[in-house]
């Protein structure tokens, strides 16, 4: 069997390059390369033109928004995206942000007085709780165990309505609705594409339950965030919990960082850790995939946009 001619680039310590080469590809230069290796989010560093002869990219990111918006993904070769490879993290910290709210940490790690009579009635918990899950790919099906073992019911929600293994009703996106007024709580775990920027708007929010905690682990976007704020101020959700916002970075003096009803964290559901070893672990699964003339993972669909 040939070896796969592959450049890995940037790659400054080597270690993807490493990690190709022991998985049976041959590490080359860029003009000598029939795929590549791209190991950093920074599209303003990806080379302006490919050679000819690229005919496949494996991305390092599981969104794709970036490098579409950048007019970096063409339809000329193969692109591969590392969906799925950080499920496990990001599903890790929805459930953190969740419980979170549900158990009042904001106001407990804020408060400088034994404040039990006030936030007792307040606090959660996750036990006889319906959890919707808005876009229910990857990183939903990697948080429908615990939330299962915590107590807690799943309606998944995905774009073709197909049962989720665990969930208790799955939902195709077209009919799902009657979900925001039904769950408890709502976790966002859709890709950013054109059809669900502003998926989670002042309609949707106006109709979720009065204690309902709205998780956001996908992309800012997906969330009308001047609805957010609305819908907090006046009270009509129980609160927010955000690892992604619209816009992101979120400026220093916008009102989510010091809102009550609202839990921001900086984008770090897939923590630096397991980020270098999910890509070095998809990195090397779709080699063998691409050796093996199999459909690599992670394939990026144009119409779809992810």
């Amino acid at each position: 069997m040939s070896k796969l001619k592959m450049a890995v680039l940037p790659d400054p310590d080597g270690s993807a390059a490493d990690v190709a080469r022991r998985a049976g590809a041959e590490v080359v230069g860029l003009d000598e390369a029939e795929a590549l290796a791209w190991t950093t989010s920074a599209t303003a560093e990806f080379p302006a033109a490919l050679p000819d002869s690229i005919r496949w990219v494996q991305l390092p990111s599981a969104g794709v928004e970036q490098w579409l918006d950048a007019g970096i993904i063409d339809d000329a070769r193969t692109w591969t995206a590392a969906i799925g490879a950080y499920a496990a993290p990001v599903a890790e910290h929805a459930l953190l942000l969740l419980l979170a709210g549900l158990r009042r940490m904001p106001d407990c790690v804020r408060a400088t007085t034994w404040s039990k009579s006030e936030l007792m009635p307040q606090v959660g918990t996750l036990g006889g709780a319906a959890v919707a899950i808005i876009g229910c790919g990857s990183i939903g099906r990697a948080l429908i165990p615990p939330l299962r073992a915590l107590g807690a019911e799943v309606v998944a929600v995905t774009r073709s309505g197909r049962d989720v293994p665990g969930a208790a009703r799955t939902l195709a996106a077209a009919d799902s609705g009657e979900v925001w007024s039904q769950a408890d709580h709502v976790v966002i775990a859709a890709p950013a594409t054109s059809d669900t920027r502003h998926l989670v708007g002042r309609d949707q929010l106006s109709r979720m339950r009065p204690g309902a905690w709205l998780v956001n682990v996908a992309r800012g976007s997906v969330v009308d965030t001047d609805a957010l704020v609305g819908a907090l101020d006046e009270g009509r959700i129980g609160g927010a919990a955000l690892d992604v916002t619209d816009p992101e970075p979120l400026p220093d003096d916008h009102p989510l960082w010091t809102h009550p009803r609202a839990i921001i964290t900086p984008h770090i559901a897939n923590p630096a850790v397991t980020l270098r070893r999910g890509f070095h672990e998809r990195l090397a699964h779709n080699i063998a995939e691409h050796l093996a003339g199999r459909r690599p993972a992670g394939t990026v669909d144009l119409v779809r946009g992810y």
